[in-house]
């Protein structure tokens, strides 16, 4: 590609964290206190980062729908890119 160029990192700007685990769940909120009728599907991702001093951190978050798709496409954007390297 034109104009890119190898990103340079220095000591504050490398990467730290190491991905140890990654595990994920679909699930579907039925009702909550306000909404009896709820039908609403999410992901529930569970991340566990290793330090560099290897202790091991736990990260939860949760995605919509919509949220999942994005992240998924920009996945596969990423995955084609390393292909081609």
């Amino acid at each position: 590609m034109e104009g890119c160029s190898e990103p340079r990192l220095d000591a504050k700007s490398e990467v730290t964290n190491q991905l140890v685990d990654f595990q994920w769940k679909l699930g579907m909120a039925v009702s909550s206190d306000s909404c009896r009728s709820l039908k609403y599907p999410y992901v529930a991702v569970l991340l566990k980062v290793a330090d560099h001093s290897g202790q091991v951190k736990s990260k939860s978050f949760e995605m919509t729908i919509p949220q999942f798709q994005n992240f998924y496409r920009q996945f596969k954007e990423i995955a084609a890119v390393i292909e081609t390297v």
